[in-house]
C-alpha cells in the first residue's frame, strides 16, 4: 500500500538541495551541486533530463535515492515518492525501496555489476532480497528477466560473470536487474553512454519496450537532445546544479525559450547539411565560482547587465513550460 492519491505525481521534487563542502580547513560555503531542484513525474510518464556533463544530472538522481556519495549531503528540499518523503527516511527504509519501488540503472554497468557473481546469481540476490523469490524459483526467474530484455541464450549468459560480456549486453543485464521487482519508476542515467550507435538503439528500443510492458515511469539522464525527442514525455534542462528550462518535449526544443537550450540544439550535428558544427563558446562553470547572476551569462550570446542582477526564477513561457531567463517571455 502507498499513500499516493490517484490524483498525485507518482515523483515530486521540491527545492532539492545537494551540497558538497570545500574541506575542512576552507572557510567557503559548501558547493552546491544540486541546487533548488523543483521536478514532478506522473505514473508512466518519460521525463528527460538533459545538460552537459559537470550540469549535476547524475548527483540529482543519486540523490532521489539517497546514494549521495560523501561527503556530498542533501540539505534541504523534499523527494516525495508514493506520497512518502524519501528524506525523512533512514537507510533501512530506504533500501526496500531501492530495486523494489524505484529501479536505476546507472552509465557505469562494470561499475554496478558485482565482479566475483555471476549475472544471474546478481539478478537472482535482487528477488531474494525483497522476497519476491528464492533458491531456483529466483534463479528460473533470472533467466526469464534476461530472455526478457532480449540477452541472447539467456540460460548460458545467465552463468556468466560482467567480464564475460559486452558493453550492450551489460546494459541489459542492469536493465533486467532494475525490473525485477517491477517497480512503477526506472531512474535511467546515460543508459546508452560509450556504446556505439547501433547498440545504442537497440537499448532505447528496449527501454521504449519495457515502459510500455509494465506501465512505469522513466526518468531518462542524457546529454543526447536526439534521445529526448524520441522517448520523453517532458524535457528538463540543467546547467550548474539548476534547472533552467522545463516543458513538453515538442515544445521546448521546437521553441526553446533559454538561450543554454537554444546553444544545445544548435550543436546538434546534421542541423544544416554541409556546414560546420556548431561549439558552445567556453565551459560549464566550476560550481565553487559560479558567475554573478545567471550562471550561463558568460557563455550566452545575449548577456547584458540585467543577466547579472541575481540568479533569474523561473518565468511561464506557456501552460507547463518555464525557463529561468529575464527574457524567456519575449522568445515565445
Amino acid at each position: 500500500m502507498t499513500g499516493q492519491a490517484p490524483d498525485q505525481p507518482l515523483l515530486a521534487v521540491g527545492d532539492l538541495t545537494t551540497v558538497f563542502p570545500r574541506g575542512p580547513a576552507s572557510p567557503a560555503p559548501p558547493v552546491r551541486a544540486v541546487d533548488g531542484v523543483s521536478l514532478r513525474l506522473a505514473p508512466g510518464e518519460t521525463l528527460g533530463l538533459v545538460g552537459e556533463s559537470g550540469s549535476g544530472k547524475s548527483i540529482l538522481a543519486q540523490s532521489l535515492v539517497g546514494l549521495v556519495p560523501p561527503p556530498g549531503r542533501i540539505t534541504s528540499g523534499r523527494v516525495v515518492f508514493e506520497g512518502r518523503d524519501l528524506c525523512s527516511m533512514d537507510e533501512s527504509a530506504l533500501c526496500k525501496i531501492r530495486g523494489a519501488r524505484i529501479g536505476f540503472v546507472c552509465q557505469e554497468p562494470m561499475m554496478a555489476l558485482n565482479p566475483v557473481l555471476t549475472i544471474g546469481d546478481q539478478i537472482a540476490e535482487v528477488l531474494t532480497v525483497h522476497g519476491l523469490a528464492s533458491g531456483a524459483g529466483a534463479r528460473q526467474r533470472a533467466v526469464a528477466l534476461l530472455d526478457m530484455v532480449r540477452l541472447p541464450q539467456a540460460a548460458l549468459r545467465a552463468r556468466d560473470y560482467a567480464h564475460q560480456l559486452s558493453g550492450g549486453m551489460r546494459q541489459r543485464v542492469l536493465i533486467a536487474a532494475a525490473l525485477a521487482c517491477q517497480p512503477p519508476l526506472i531512474i535511467a542515467d546515460e543508459p546508452t553512454t560509450a556504446l556505439d550507435v547501433t547498440i545504442q538503439a537497440g537499448i532505447l528500443d528496449l527501454l521504449r519496450e519495457m515502459r510500455e510492458r509494465f506501465k512505469l515511469a522513466l526518468l531518462l539522464i542524457t546529454h543526447d537532445l536526439g534521445v529526448v525527442a524520441d522517448l520523453a514525455d517532458r524535457v528538463a534542462v540543467m546547467y550548474a546544479g539548476r534547472l533552467v528550462e522545463e516543458g513538453p518535449s515538442c515544445a521546448v526544443l521546437a521553441s526553446p525559450a533559454h538561450p543554454y537550450t537554444r546553444a544545445l540544439l544548435a550543436s546538434l550535428p546534421g542541423a544544416t547539411p554541409g556546414s560546420r558544427l556548431t561549439a558552445i563558446p567556453g565551459a560549464v562553470p566550476d560550481l565553487a565560482a559560479l558567475p554573478r547572476g545567471c550562471a550561463f551569462g558568460p557563455r550566452c550570446p545575449d548577456h547584458d547587465a540585467a543577466c547579472d542582477q541575481g540568479a533569474p526564477e523561473p518565468m511561464v513561457v506557456a501552460t507547463g513550460h518555464t525557463a529561468r531567463c529575464v527574457r524567456a517571455q519575449e522568445r515565445r
